[in-house]
């Protein structure tokens, strides 16, 4: 595989029930580490959106449960023959590296193939009515039935495909159409991904993408009469307007995060540091559940610094499409300037930079930084960038626990013991949605249940299967039953 092959520049349209459809505007999309052009996409207006919402609205999918697996699956399979062609894809229009483009298009058949799996599943339920002494010879049944309307999905720059998919691939598992709209920043992976559906049968008319900016179309996905949910990741500024203006249709918000990686004294440092380092770089450390903050107690926090900074020292970062970069760019020059400043306030306010290289335009290499002060912005906002920040803390769970439930945010967590006590007071005392020990904050399988509380979200999960439950209503229906 030559990994330094480029996609071809890609003048798309979008897909509106299938139809390609273009507008006299189009939005460019930027490749983020040499800032050239690698494709543009059409500038949808609001009337766009609502074509796109009443034709999916008029159409009532009728697929059974076979055709809806054999859809998924064949969608999965097209993925994974063809990772290599949508890695490059994700790699000219996010700056990441090769590594972490080919770990997201591989990731992609899982979350069509479980979906397939789950299809076939019929999670009804059965309640005896003869219960109690008012009791009847009756039994209750329950189903589960697509939304009456149209699902709107919305979708950040981070993860191009799979973010996508996991609102797709549940979304099909239940019979139900689809409005997307992609981030401005990263669209071309989605319109591909949509073409792949559409050729492993989707009928068209349950996938619409539209594509422009928000502040021209934005809302119209929000507001559109026939949108039943909401669906978005993204920023918690968004996710809050989303919620203002949404009315009375139902939202599944999943929004930032500022993820604790918690080593205590009894940790094996060396294995700590790996997940440190990794947990806070991969993807450019541009993922809701990387590594934000690393909380380490002081009685270790000496020589568990030195280690991070050992591994951290073995990441390249440059070129995405060089096979051997471990760390590409982050989305935007804009973003890496916000993240050279917090990390140069918390210098100001005594913190210590240990590693790091001079900004590069959108290339912002992977930065360890040590005495971190817990209130600075640095580790108080969420920082969507490759920044290894250390917060020492006192030898004193409950000071770590307070520490890590000081921000704003309540997504995920990971905690480096063996002490089943601290354990135990971790996943009881931490406010957040997922609490691993011996993991990253972002571990999961792509089936598990995954969202956050505070402002990371409104406690709905996604995974596809809790994605697929909460895109369905549930239908009750009894009828007379003796024993």
């Amino acid at each position: 595989m030559n990994a330094i092959v480029k996609p071809p520049f890609r003048r798309e349209a979008m897909r509106i029930a299938g139809k390609l459809v273009q507008t006299d505007e189009t939005v460019e999309v930027f490749n983020p580490y040499d800032n050239s052009v690698v494709g543009t996409v059409p500038a949808a207006r609001p009337e766009h959106v609502r074509g796109a919402f009443a034709k999916a609205r008029a159409f009532k999918p009728k697929l059974t449960r076979y055709e809806r697996q054999q859809i998924l699956q064949k969608t999965a399979e097209l993925l994974r023959d063809r990772k290599e062609e949508f890695a490059r894809l994700i790699v000219a229009e996010t700056g990441l590296c090769w590594k972490d483009g080919l770990y997201e298009a591989s990731r992609a058949y899982d979350v069509w193939s479980f979906a397939a799996q789950l299809t076939i599943r019929d999670d009804g339920e059965i309640y005896a009515c003869d219960i109690s002494p008012m009791g009847k010879a009756r039994k209750i049944f329950t189903t589960r039935t697509p939304l009456l309307g149209v699902i709107s999905a919305i979708t950040p720059f981070n993860h191009p495909l799979n973010m996508v998919s996991h609102k797709l691939a549940p979304a099909i598992a239940t019979n139900n159409r689809v409005v997307l709209k992609p981030t401005e920043l990263t669209p071309l992976t989605a319109l591909a991904l949509a073409d792949v559906l559409y050729e492993a049968g989707l009928p068209p008319e349950m996938l619409s993408v539209v594509t422009g900016a928000p502040s021209a179309m934005g809302d119209a996905m929000i507001t559109d009469p026939d949108a039943d949910l909401v669906t978005f990741t993204g920023s918690v500024r968004v996710g809050k307007h989303i919620a203002n203006i949404a009315g009375y249709k139902r939202v599944v918000l999943e929004l930032g995060g500022n993820d604790p990686l918690i080593v205590m004294e009894d940790a094996d440092l060396d294995r700590a540091a790996e997940l440190a380092v990794a947990g806070a770089t991969k993807n450019s450390g541009q993922r809701c559940t990387a590594v934000k903050r690393i909380l380490v107690v002081d009685a270790v926090a000496d020589e568990f610094s030195k280690l991070v900074v050992e591994k951290a020292r073995r990441l390249k970062s440059g070129d995405p499409v060089d096979p051997s970069t471990d760390v590409g760019t982050v989305i935007n020059e804009r973003s890496a300037i916000l993240f050279e400043n917090r990390v140069n306030e918390a210098v100001g306010l005594g913190a210590e930079v240990l590693h790091g290289a001079p900004r590069q335009g959108a290339l912002f290499a992977p930065t360890v930084v040590d005495h971190v002060p817990y209130g600075c912005e640095l580790v108080r906002q969420e920082t969507f960038g490759p920044v290894i920040p250390i917060i020492r803390c006192p030898d004193d769970i409950a000071e770590v626990i307070r520490i890590s439930n000081s921000t704003a945010y309540g997504l995920s967590s990971g905690v480096c013991t063996d002490r089943l006590d601290y354990i135990n007071r971790f996943v009881t005392e931490l406010e957040v949605g997922t609490v691993n020990v011996w993991e990253v904050p972002g571990y999961r399988i792509e089936m598990s249940p995954f969202g956050g509380i505070k402002d990371s979200g409104l406690g709905d999960k996604e995974g596809v299967a809790e994605a697929m439950k909460g895109f369905t209503h549930v239908r009750t229906w009894s009828m007379p039953w003796t024993a």
